[in-house]
């Protein structure tokens, strides 16, 4: 008795795609029919690619004619088909098989993907207006809108790197929309593409105008730390 449980627990698994499980309600699946693609499932795994319903359904706790009328809906709304052939030896034979359905999850996923990918940088965006807006203390012109958008847009400036580049301003004190241009064409020119870049090249150019300030006695007490004038480049 023992050792027949130990085999039926040694069965073996199956391969199941965790996107299946994500995104079936999206593709309006239910639960019925998601339990009877996996039982499909592993029928095909274990090498039998034409389950009948009443197999189908021993599995489940549908009738007969439940099961047939689910597989008949799926094939049907194209998520699973019936390929015809004919074995080596003329045989013909009939197997399911759910490829379409891996297609359908594929296009959902990457449509998911994209959605996603577009909200996040509709919030970015919000975002990044709504820091210039506060560090310049008040709503922005139409002509300063548009200087944004271009930055994004025509410039293809992340929204990190353009805040960078406001941060940079601010510390400067030269807080305008032409100094912040001129920052973003030089970090630009220079393949900056990363916040941690925009930081190095600040640091380093700090780290000069220190070394140029002490080698040539010009500061007689503890300077305050410089920073650099992108519009005298």
């Amino acid at each position: 008795m023992k050792a027949s449980l130990l085999s039926w627990l040694q069965e073996g698994n199956i391969t199941i795609p965790a996107v299946l499980f994500s995104e079936y309600r999206n593709l309006n699946i239910n639960e019925y029919e998601l339990i009877l693609i996996i039982h499909l499932l592993t029928f095909i795994q274990k090498g039998k690619e034409f389950p009948t319903p009443e197999e189908l359904s021993e599995r489940m706790t549908t009738t007969n004619s439940e099961c047939a009328e689910m597989l008949r809906k799926l094939i049907q709304r194209g998520f699973i088909e019936i390929i015809e052939g004919y074995s080596t030896e003329g045989i013909r034979y009939e197997k399911y098989s759910l490829e379409p359905l891996w297609e359908r999850l594929v296009d959902q996923f990457l449509a998911s993907q994209k959605s996603s990918q577009q909200l996040s940088k509709q919030v970015e965006e919000t975002d990044l207006y709504t820091c210039f807006e506060k560090e310049f203390g008040r709503p922005l012109s139409p002509f300063e809108c548009e200087s944004l958008a271009m930055w994004m847009d025509d410039d293809h400036h992340d929204p990190v790197i353009i805040k960078a580049a406001l941060k940079e301003a601010v510390m400067s004190g030269k807080l305008n929309f032409r100094y912040i241009d001129r920052i973003l064409f030089e970090w630009k020119k220079n393949g900056i593409k990363t916040i941690e870049q925009a930081k190095n090249q600040g640091r380093k150019f700090r780290q000069k105008q220190l070394q140029n300030r002490k080698t040539h006695n010009e500061v007689q007490k503890p300077a305050a730390i410089p920073f650099y004038n992108w519009l005298e480049q």
